[in-house]
């Protein structure tokens, strides 16, 4: 008796902490906060296994007492019926998430719905499983170079326009700020990119 009371007061708590969760504000997501991302696909392994062993790795040392009581109430509540159990699962996914963004430096704003992941993110992880790099590489590479030709060359065409007119010379420099800031931002991303929401270091180039 004590111990199927037990049970049902964890599935509460875990109802309640959803609750919050819910509530909260949603905001820009990383990859690690989807429902198909590789730290809830661990997460679900653990959860069938009943073994935490997987989802270790995504969080801290410091951590992992929280982690595993988390684990241990979602455990005694997935075995009441399946309502409970998909409640279960979603608190413990909330639970990983939050504490893995938390190790990271990043704000926990709840979970993302699968299939929203960027494509590019996935072509990194299908990347992973293929063993090989060399395609997403190429693509990114090649979109990379589309991208300045297209800015520089708008930029050209309009310096040459740039002293005709006032509005010329405006239109130059629209298209020069968008093509400066365009090499910047890649410069930017390859050499002092965040993770998980980390603040990339500031370029010196301002206008």
């Amino acid at each position: 008796m004590y111990e199927k009371s037990g049970k049902f007061l964890a599935f509460w708590g875990i109802a309640i902490a959803i609750g919050f969760s819910v509530a909260a504000p949603r905001q820009a997501f990383a990859h690690c906060d989807t429902l198909d991302g590789p730290v809830v696909a661990d997460a679900r392994t653990a959860l069938d296994k009943a073994d935490i062993t997987p989802v270790l790795k995504w969080i801290k040392a410091d951590d992992e007492q929280e982690l595993r009581e988390a684990f241990t109430k979602a455990q005694a509540v997935r075995k009441l019926d399946p309502a409970a159990r998909d409640l279960a699962d979603t608190y413990f996914f909330e639970t990983l998430v939050r504490v893995h963004r938390a190790g990271e430096g990043a704000p926990y704003t709840g979970l993302k719905s699968a299939g929203t992941v960027e494509p590019v993110i996935v072509k990194a992880d299908q990347a992973l499983e293929k063993g090989s790099v060399n395609e997403l590489a190429k693509t990114i590479a090649g979109h990379t170079e589309a991208g300045i030709r297209e800015r520089f060359q708008h930029a050209l065409e309009t310096k040459q326009h740039a002293r005709e007119s006032v509005a010329a010379g405006r239109d130059y420099v629209a298209a020069y700020v968008t093509y400066v800031h365009y090499v910047e931002g890649i410069v930017n991303a390859v050499h002092a990119a965040g993770h998980h929401g980390e603040s990339a270091a500031p370029v010196a180039h301002q206008h």
